[in-house]
């Protein structure tokens, strides 16, 4: 069912965000930095900056030259990566400055750090450290207190700064800015975590709903390693991993047992990826690095950035503005949210992503009508301070739209019901029935429907209808739509289901199928007057579920065969519109591959499965009557 078109992508998702977060192009209307305007226009220094414990932190710092020709002051821009603040040496300068180009032009002093433990910095590295909400002296440290000690060294050392700092990031960087706003230093007042880790275990990077995110996590951690010894060094050259094949789909299957890729592919050397291995529940090691938990009465004003196609970290900060609008949020706790993958914000157009068009280059729009004014008021006190609790791009209609609390009030739940016959309706059916297919996890059901063997970064756009013509793929349809369908929020699922196993995915995916239809819809030219999107099955919204964590992630349960039982699960928020002419679909499906790893439809360990243990299951998924499967939306009134 998936076509032949190789799709070979050369760098791990997380790196090439962790570029896009340092290397954001200028729109054409602005100009374009480079390394030599960067030369001009700014000084470089660098220092090793003292933490609390007595470790140093290695940072360099770009100040505008007419802060000491011209006695300026600048506010400061800080971003805290674990990918590196390349190049290193005072007289090696980086091509861009800021978030994007426009903050480079428009001049402050920015500021890049190396995190505890990674490449010129002193001490241990801990992916994701737990925060410390108690501290008993010096030696108690964490992010939070390495972002204090380094505002603080800072401001009292740097010369020609206005006291007050910006701090921002993408990704890990993201996290980063996030722990740095609790007790934050006072000269923070502004901070952007952008599509940040929130929380590993809990839909972001690592697993969602109990499910591993495979293919991801294989690639990230392929390229990126920790330093061999403890001293300090700069980033060491290496090869790209070879798959061997354009087929990653191949690729994984033939890996076998997730345990096989330590012996064969990271040869003992990545323990991040056995890190993940070794806990498949929602542990102490996953609840200790869930920094949201810790995001009570933040000082700083917020703006917090992410996709609605982010094939990484949709979930974490939708999460995190949640939690902090209940726990004492800032003044300032601005949601925005675009049509952008992983960090796709931060550079390009934003026009369209995969074969999706937004109608506008949302991305421009962002960086110059967004972001820069939001770090421009509070760093530099120009503007009006006025800004919405979310800021959205509705797909869809393609438009932006502000709101002042997310989800909006106007948005009210609505469920639509899954029927017999594959349909979808807008009132409890009356008859109970039930739909089934049989789940063979050695012939689980592809992501995408062509060649990849890192995550393609627009499959959450992609067309849906080389899964809905395979027999182990549900497939629900509402009746065309005689008016526009708008839903704004969280969706809620909520199935009734059995299988024939002891353990299995249900996985949901909310789709946009549009009117007519074409001959060959891989066709990249379709016959005169049909159109290339006639019938497309664009992907809105798509999660998995691992059945055994139905009742807890915390200790998961096995299903008694054949016996119904229930899932229920929020997906990540969405902003769509459903337009006139078009219909809603829902399919269901118990793989999701290489997207997701197997489940072997039996209760055990999964990464410990033999290729014996992946077995066959007959799935049911009911339908009507009292207890029968929906959704619900938030639709806008």
């Amino acid at each position: 069912m998936r076509n032949f078109v190789a799709l070979l992508v050369f760098a791990p998702c997380l790196l090439s965000a962790q570029g896009r977060g340092t290397a954001a192009a200028a729109s054409p209307a602005t100009g374009s930095v480079g390394r030599e305007f960067v030369r001009e226009h700014y000084s470089k220094f660098e220092y090793r900056i003292p933490m609390r414990d007595g470790v140093k932190l290695f940072t360099s710092v770009y100040v505008p030259k007419d802060a000491a020709t011209d006695s300026k002051t600048y506010p400061m821009l800080l971003q805290r990566t674990g990918y590196n603040i390349a190049p290193y040496g005072s007289d090696q300068y980086r091509g861009t400055l800021g978030p994007s180009a426009l903050f480079a032009q428009e001049k402050f002093i920015f500021v890049y750090q190396d995190i505890r433990g990674r490449y010129m910095s002193e001490g241990d590295y801990v992916v994701i450290r737990p925060h410390k909400p108690v501290k008993s002296g010096p030696q108690d440290t964490d992010e939070s207190t390495d972002t204090f000690d380094t505002i603080d060294w800072l401001t009292k050392h740097v010369p020609g700064n206005t006291g007050k700092v910006g701090m921002y990031g993408i990704s890990q960087p993201g996290f980063y800015a996030t722990a740095g706003m609790i007790d934050a230093h006072p000269a923070l007042v502004a901070v952007a975590p952008q599509a940040p880790v929130t929380d590993y275990y809990m839909g972001d990077d690592s697993y969602h709903n109990g499910a591993f995110m495979l293919a991801h996590r294989f690639s990230f951690y392929m390229g990126f390693r920790d330093r061999e010894g403890r001293d300090p060094e700069p980033p060491q050259p290496a090869m790209p991993f070879q798959f061997g094949t354009p087929d990653g789909y191949d690729f994984y299957l033939e890996m076998g047992s997730l345990a096989n890729a330590d012996e064969k592919y990271f040869k003992h050397k990545q323990p991040l990826w056995n890190l993940n291995l070794d806990h498949t529940t929602y542990d102490e090691v996953w609840q200790s690095r869930a920094i949201w938990k810790y995001l009570k009465n933040i000082k700083p004003a917020v703006m917090l950035v992410g996709g609605w196609y982010d094939t990484e970290d949709a979930q974490g900060l939708l999460r995190q503005h949640e939690f902090m609008e209940k726990n004492g949020p800032p003044a300032v706790d601005m949601l925005v949210m675009g049509p952008w993958n992983h960090g796709g914000f931060a550079s390009g157009d934003g026009d369209r992503l995969g074969n999706v068009t937004f109608g506008s280059k949302t991305s421009v729009y962002y960086r110059e009508r967004i972001e820069l004014p939001f770090f421009l008021y509070y760093l530099k006190g120009r503007g009006d301070g006025v800004f919405p609790r979310a800021y959205v791009f509705q797909t869809g209609m393609n438009q932006w739209r502000k709101f002042d609390r997310w989800p909006p009030a106007a948005a009210k739940p609505t469920a639509i019901y899954l029927d017999a016959k594959g349909a979808l309706a807008w009132q409890p059916p009356a008859q109970a029935a039930f739909d089934e297919y049989l789940s063979d996890p050695n012939k689980p059901v592809p992501y995408i429907g062509t060649l990849a063997t890192r995550v393609l970064n627009s499959y959450m756009t992609e067309d849906q209808r080389f899964a809905a013509a395979r027999p182990d793929v549900l497939v629900y349809k509402s009746a065309v739509l005689g008016s526009d369908v708008s839903v704004f929020g969280p969706i809620a699922v909520d199935l009734r289901v059995s299988t024939t196993g002891t353990d299995s995915d249900f996985d949901v995916k909310i789709i946009d199928v549009y009117p007519g239809d074409a001959p060959d819809y891989r066709n990249p030219a379709p016959a005169p007057g049909v159109s290339a999107m006639g019938g497309y099955q664009q992907l809105v919204r798509g999660e998995p579920f691992r059945g055994k964590f139905r009742k807890s992630f915390e200790k998961p349960v096995p299903f008694e065969p054949g016996k119904p039982d229930r899932i229920t699960f929020a997906m990540p928020d969405i902003a769509h519109t459903f337009r006139a002419g078009h219909r809603i679909m829902v399919q269901i499906q118990s793989s999701w591959f290489p997207l997701t790893d197997r489940n072997p439809q039996k209760f055990m360990d999964i990464p410990k499965a033999l290729r014996t243990d992946f077995v066959k299951a007959t799935q049911r998924v009911y339908t009507g009557g009292a207890e029968g499967s929906k959704i619900t939306f938030r639709i806008e009134e």
